[in-house]
């Protein structure tokens, strides 16, 4: 496969694994339901512990992959519009429905939470009048900065906002440095050194101290994370021989990924004890751990864009209606889960007949969620349509 930057060429394997890694999102979110000793906003009576290990698979990198495609998508943007253009789009497509979700579309989670804990009695309109006013005194012990509002799975849009913001501001630096002679001529090896040395000096620094909290304000280690993931997506673009050699060394990725992966698995089940109690104490333990995460995090994202790479430069009618659909299916679908999940808990259906029953009700909902918003002219600036 050859790699060109002429701007006329469409990545079609980047429209893939942004479908992909937002349809993800719905197993996920199920999965947090179901799994056990992970706090979600509602809770299944049947829950398990095996579930943590699949989960953890993707609770490492799924975040950052969005925000990695993301970058990468800014810098195929920025060859066809100004970056004015390009900010104006997005403050189009993420603040409008970061509004208008927060308002609307998240107000019902925050309902099945408090209702599932006996925090008040059931009374939907009642609810959202207390729920959209900041003023109101109504479970005064779970308010937030305003109120009960909040954005919760929508933290995504606020953050991909800033992060555009800024990159924008940058970019002009950002390139002069990238088109460095020196830069230009780094091989592979030395630049997967760099990822990893960078993330690696975030996460010693940054994770124990900035709890994640997806509040956009105290929420530094998430920051330092995620605007790097941006970052080096937005700098892919400029290496294209760098975006071949993920290609062609997808198959050792894979397996490096996997081992660290197992890594990760074995420790969680305390196989490494010993040195898993030197944690705290050793600077040096620290290090390897945060070397382990973070080569983890990496490679699983380098190999999945390398496969993409080689498997999905290709289109079809599906990604087009897909591609599309896909923000809006993502503003909607966590409370869809949490709606269906909800109501579905009172018929107590077993969980390995109700979790298949709840994925495909959320996908089915979501995609004619999706065909009634595309056919308004009213709903389609709410979830980010032109």
């Amino acid at each position: 496969i050859i790699m060109t930057q002429e701007i006329h060429v469409r990545r079609y394997d980047i429209d893939w694994l942004r479908c992909l890694a937002f349809l993800l999102l719905i197993f996920y979110h199920v999965g947090m339901y179901y799994v056990f000793d992970w706090g979600w906003h509602i809770k299944s009576a049947e829950q398990s512990v095996w579930l943590q290990d699949v989960m953890v698979w993707s609770n490492l990198w799924r975040m950052s992959l969005l925000f990695f495609i993301s970058g990468l998508v800014t810098s195929l943007v920025a060859h066809k519009l100004s970056h004015w253009a390009i900010l104006k789009e997005r403050s189009f497509r993420l603040l409008l429905p970061l509004i208008f979700g927060m308002f609307v579309i998240v107000a019902p989670q925050v309902y099945y939470e408090g209702l599932t804990q006996d925090l008040f009695e059931p009374g939907y309109w009642d609810f959202w009048l207390h729920y959209i006013n900041p003023n109101s005194e109504f479970l005064s012990d779970h308010h937030g900065p305003i109120g009960l509002l909040a954005w919760n799975h929508l933290w995504f849009l606020p953050y991909l906002w800033c992060y555009s913001l800024i990159l924008l501001a940058i970019s002009p630096w950002i390139t002069q440095v990238l088109s460095h002679r020196l830069l230009q001529s780094i091989n592979g090896k030395c630049a997967l050194a760099v990822l990893i040395l960078v993330m690696l000096g975030i996460w010693f620094h940054l994770r124990a101290n900035y709890p994640v909290t997806h509040d956009l304000f105290n929420d530094w280690y998430s920051h330092g994370k995620y605007f790097w993931v941006f970052v080096v997506g937005f700098a892919l673009d400029k290496f294209p021989v760098l975006w071949q050699r993920l290609i062609e060394c997808r198959r050792g990725l894979l397996i490096v990924a996997f081992m660290c992966y197992v890594f990760i698995i074995m420790d969680r089940h305390q196989m490494f004890q010993p040195l898993a109690d030197l944690y705290t104490s050793s600077n040096g333990v620290r290090l390897f751990y945060g070397s382990i995460f973070v080569t983890n995090h990496w490679l699983w994202i380098l190999a999945i864009v390398g496969y993409a790479g080689r498997y999905l430069q290709f289109s079809n009618r599906f990604l087009k209606k897909i591609n599309r659909a896909i923000l809006p299916c993502y503003i909607l679908h966590q409370s869809v889960i949490i709606v269906f999940a909800a109501n579905l808990a009172y018929w107590a259906i077993p969980a390995w007949v109700e979790a298949p029953l709840l994925i495909v009700s959320t996908a089915l909902c979501c995609y004619l969620g999706y065909e009634l918003i595309n056919r308004s002219k009213v709903l389609k600036p709410l979830f980010g349509l032109k």
